[in-house]
């Protein structure tokens, strides 16, 4: 059984591309936190604030591009310790397996507040469509297609099963699986020419101050209450905390905000930023967050967390 699971272990760091570690409880592989992105403009964004976080306290950050259920996978095997992008309800069937064997732990909300559900250009609002069961009586206009992002990704899975019970009478429908960058690309598109379009849109985003948009109501079963309001939570493989206590407790008290997510995203997409240059901007201009976060938090060597950072910041 130990070699069976050494040789699974082994076949999911080659396939996603991380080193096997071995962690000892006084804390011996702690100095890099390994990472996931799935390619999301606000889990960049928090994720750089978290590098900026760990460089400055002497840890290492290492990010792996991976969609959101290959990051529960590395989780599980260990193979990453933490991801920042759990939004719920909308990744439930993808995260309940996983939460239900505890081989992995939701540490807490990092994000509340956040939105994330279909949504229409404000002109197409005004045409008639609010809600989910606006859309089938304009299908020709939207040419019956809704727009997604990358194939896999838990909110496509929803849009999916919505259109193969035909819900909304959305007959004939089909859902255009992209990338958020391609999805954002054909809504750019369409804005530019008063077309009707229907894609997936969410808060934090820098789409909400680019466009005029619209939330739809109605989608609830799919999205959750409230136009799709959503959690963002932290997630890490079960033993992180209390293996790598220093950083665990770091991870655990590490929230964010929407306002500072959209900043952080507007300077990276709009100002051409890197994602770290945008972080260190941001915690600048805003450092009373760092001592929430910094509470009881020290360096790799062990001294006081927050005097670190602020120094790395050169406040």
């Amino acid at each position: 059984m130990r070699a069976h699971a050494a040789v699974m272990a082994l076949g999911l760091s080659l396939a996603i591309g991380l080193p096997i570690q071995t962690f000892a409880a006084g804390g011996t592989g702690c100095e890099t936190v390994n990472m996931s992105d799935p390619g999301w403009s606000d889990i960049g964004a928090t994720n750089a604030v978290a590098g900026v976080v760990l460089k400055a306290l002497d840890y290492r950050q290492q990010i792996q591009n991976l969609s959101v259920a290959l990051a529960f996978q590395g989780l599980k095997t260990g193979q990453l310790d933490v991801f920042l992008g759990n939004w719920m309800p909308a990744q439930q069937p993808v995260i309940e397996k996983y939460t239900r064997d505890g081989s992995v732990k939701v540490v807490g909300a990092n994000l509340n507040s956040a939105k994330f559900t279909l949504a229409v250009p404000d002109y197409v609002a005004q045409g008639g469509v609010k809600d989910f069961a606006d859309l089938a009586k304009y299908a020709d206009r939207f040419d019956h297609k809704i727009y997604g992002i990358a194939p896999g990704a838990p909110a496509n899975q929803n849009i999916k099963k919505m259109l193969d019970k035909h819900d909304f009478n959305l007959t004939g429908w089909t859902l255009v699986e992209s990338s958020e960058s391609g999805m954002l690309a054909q809504v750019e598109r369409a804005q530019g020419k008063q077309q009707w379009i229907v894609f997936l849109g969410w808060e934090p985003h820098a789409m909400n101050t680019r466009y005029k948009l619209t939330y739809l109501s109605g989608g609830d079963s799919y999205f959750g209450p409230n136009y799709g309001s959503a959690t963002v939570n932290t997630v890490t493989r079960k033993d992180f905390s209390t293996q790598c206590p220093n950083t665990g407790r770091l991870f655990s008290q590490l929230t964010f905000n929407v306002d500072l997510e959209n900043r952080i995203i507007k300077r990276v997409l709009d100002d051409k930023q890197t994602p770290d240059q945008a972080a260190r901007e941001e915690l600048k201009q805003h450092p009373e967050v760092l001592a929430a976060w910094l509470d009881g938090v020290t360096t790799r060597q062990g001294q006081p967390g927050l005097p670190a950072v602020r120094q790395a910041l050169e406040l």
